[in-house]
């Protein structure tokens, strides 16, 4: 018999038992469904975990003159230059704090716990903070009177939008507010500052030049070996009078995520799946039982054994197929409603749709196995009853 034949045969133990071989192949179908979901779900998670965990900048590290020490550590001047020049390096920028007070009014006091920082117009690049209201400092207006606040600053003020007549007094002299930023999760000692730009704090403030905080955004890979150099870098002299943040938490459950897949998931997958391979045997048994008088015809017109195990085969691999192209498709759909539910990148792992048919074919090869040996054991004169 040809393989068309075979599958001709096949299918007709399937097409005349609708009902029974729908349940067996459903079997099959929410072990395959599964075996995608469980991946392609956590497959979309992490897709949508790295994207965001990009967006904190898991790249960053910070730079800062050791604390408390007689005299005071002042990082160079030049210091954002030179960490520029180092190669996983993709941007770099800093604050000062320029050690002035901040208030609402010239009448009122000064807002406490509300640092006023030089900032270059780059900061909110680096660390991936947005404007809520207004805008940020730019080439021109940094060179002004002009101020930009972070988000419990600008509620500590009392100032919530911008307009064009918003005023906040520093060291005596009015700042015209231009922005209010929203809360930035990676620096939220942002979200306390009042930022100027650098060249006003210069002219204006009395500031002299020398940065208070490095921030650093590096390639996600190079992190630990830019942190290696930076001391060295900003301080070549006494490099250890500069402390170097360690890569944030985020990178590493970002690293984790990247490493780790989860067992547990495929177990459960593999559990499911082998439930629908013993639905799909118990079926050939009953089949095998309820068609002897078939199997005893066949064989008395000249079947031979081969022949009869064969067809069996063909209807079991032919269900668990059918279960899995019907598994795939709605473990498919299910996954890609989930993950637009949620706002993830809908992703379907394709390998392990080809892994869960191809496993659907083995199963049924094992599953029909047994029956079609019983079927192709049987004498016909028994089959027939005689």
């Amino acid at each position: 018999m040809s393989p068309l034949d075979l599958l001709s045969v096949g299918l007709v133990g399937l097409r005349t038992r609708k009902a029974r071989a729908a349940l067996s192949a459903l079997g099959i179908a929410i072990g395959v469904a599964t075996m995608v979901v469980v991946t392609g779900v956590p497959a979309s998670s992490r897709a949508a975990l790295l994207a965001e965990m990009d967006k904190l900048g898991t790249g960053l590290l910070q730079a800062t003159a050791m604390p408390d020490q007689q005299p005071p550590v002042l990082l160079p001047a030049e210091s954002v230059a030179m960490v520029r020049r180092i190669g996983p390096v993709s941007a770099a920028t800093a604050v000062a704090n320029t050690h002035q007070p901040i208030s609402r009014t010239t009448r009122s006091g000064a807002s406490p716990g509300t640092a006023v920082l030089a900032a270059r117009p780059d900061l909110l690049d680096v660390l991936g903070g947005r404007v809520g209201s207004g805008r940020f400092l730019d080439r021109a207006t940094e060179k002004f009177p002009t101020v930009v606040l972070g988000a419990e600053a600008a509620s500590r003020l009392g100032i919530t939008t911008v307009s064009h007549h918003e005023l906040v007094v520093i060291a005596g002299r009015r700042f015209a507010v231009i922005g209010v930023l929203r809360p930035i999760p990676l620096a939220p000692e942002i979200d306390r500052a009042a930022l100027v730009g650098w060249d006003a704090a210069r002219d204006l403030l009395r500031f002299d030049g020398h940065p208070t905080v490095l921030y650093v955004q590096a390639d996600d890979q190079a992190v630990e070996d830019v942190r290696a150099v930076l001391a060295a870098t900003i301080h070549p002299r006494t490099p250890g009078l500069v402390r170097v943040s360690r890569p944030s938490d985020a990178l590493a459950a970002k690293r984790a995520t990247e490493t780790t897949f989860s067992a547990l998931f495929l177990g459960l997958a593999g559990v499911a799946l082998l439930v629908g391979a013993i639905g799909v045997a118990n079926t050939m048994v009953i089949s095998v039982l309820e068609r002897r008088r078939e199997i005893g015809l066949r064989r008395a017109l000249g079947a031979h054994r081969g022949q009869i195990r064969a067809q069996f085969l063909a209807e079991s691999v032919a269900l668990s197929m059918l279960g899995a192209v019907a598994g795939t498709a709605l473990g498919a759909a299910a996954t890609v409603a989930y993950a637009v539910h949620q706002a993830w990148p809908p992703i379907v792992p394709l390998t392990m749709m080809g892994a869960a048919i191809a496993g659907s074919v083995v199963v049924g090869v094992l599953a029909g196995g047994y029956p079609a040996m019983r079927a192709a054991g049987l004498p016909p004169t028994e089959a027939l009853g005689l």
